[in-house]
């Protein structure tokens, strides 16, 4: 913002940066939780291995949280204050 940029530029950057770092690790560790539902399948209690409703409410409470914690600092924060630890 101190060398031109609009709150919207800076909120959509910040927001595609964290976003696309945790859907990779989102899509990564729905694979490695596919897999490993497998083995501990006899440990659960009331849930199926695969159920998609756990797997989509997990998903969702993940998203909200990182839309939050990217959302948050990046309307908050002073450029003079970013610029000043850059």
């Amino acid at each position: 913002m101190a060398i031109g940029a609009t709150p919207g530029d800076i909120l959509k950057m910040i927001l595609r940066q964290g976003l696309g770092t945790v859907g990779i690790g989102l899509l990564a560790s729905l694979v490695a939780a596919f897999a490993g539902t497998r083995l501990l399948a006899d440990l659960f209690y009331g849930v199926t291995p695969n159920d998609p409703a756990t797997y989509a409410a997990v998903a969702a409470l993940l998203l909200a949280v990182v839309t939050l914690a990217c959302r948050i600092p990046a309307t908050r924060v002073s450029p003079v204050i970013a610029l000043r630890f850059e």
